[in-house]
């Protein structure tokens, strides 16, 4: 009754995240068509670019909502809740608020904070894969608490990177997810124009690395602290 209990209110949580979403998707279209082409991003105001950048992210914060449970039914194993739920407020905090809500001009250092949380997340993420395989009697695979700490840290990283490419890969279509350009759409220049980027992935590191830590101690000494958040092979009966 108690797991029960809590995978409800897990559901209900990716419920009410995939609603927002979807109401979002709505309200940016609507507005995407009634702005002008030629529209500037006043104050308080958002451009057409805004809102196609509203419709992607929230678009792709639909389907990264599923993905979790579609692999953990093909692969087999289990997210435990407290993964799945850092996961979903992730989403709601980096889309919903970030994009839709603008938190990322509003709030000072939200980006920051965002990218930080998500190298921690991602780095976790890197231990409870490691972990699994490790775990798995069909996997010869059995690595050092060093390794273990060593493929979370890279495994989060490189997620990193690859969300970089993502950025650039918008901003080549009017985006500005960079931030390479101000809130009235001055372009900037030399090391400014690419602070953003290198910001990110620095705090993506060091999230990833207090987590690696944190996870190498655990599995050294035994503590257990990772247990929560690590994936569970589901055996078949």
């Amino acid at each position: 009754m108690k797991n029960m209990k809590k995978w409800n209110w897990t559901k209900i949580l990716a419920i009410f995240v995939l609603i927002t979403l979807i109401v979002s998707i709505v309200y940016a279209t609507i507005n995407l068509f009634l702005t002008p082409a030629d529209a500037y991003l006043g104050e308080g105001e958002k451009t057409r670019g805004d809102y196609s950048l509203m419709i992607m992210q929230c678009l792709l914060g639909v389907i990264v909502l599923f993905l979790p449970s579609m692999l953990s039914k093909k692969m087999k194993f289990e997210i435990p809740d407290a993964m799945y739920i850092v996961f979903i407020i992730f989403l709601y905090c980096a889309i919903y608020l970030g994009e839709v809500q603008s938190f990322y001009y509003l709030i000072p250092n939200w980006d920051t904070i965002l990218h930080t949380f998500s190298g921690a997340m991602l780095g976790g993420l890197g231990f409870s894969i490691v972990n699994l395989l490790n775990n798995n009697e069909n996997v010869t695979l059995s690595m050092s608490p060093f390794f273990v700490a060593l493929f979370a840290l890279s495994f989060a990283v490189f997620l990193g990177v690859v969300w970089e490419f993502y950025e650039f890969t918008a901003d080549s279509f009017g985006m500005n997810m960079q931030k390479t350009m101000l809130e009235n759409g001055t372009p900037l220049e030399g090391h400014a124009a690419v602070a953003d980027t290198m910001g990110d992935l620095f705090v993506d590191f060091l999230g990833a690395l207090v987590i690696a830590i944190i996870g190498y101690i655990s599995i050294r000494k035994k503590k257990g602290w990772m247990n929560k958040f690590e994936f569970k092979k589901v055996v078949n009966k």
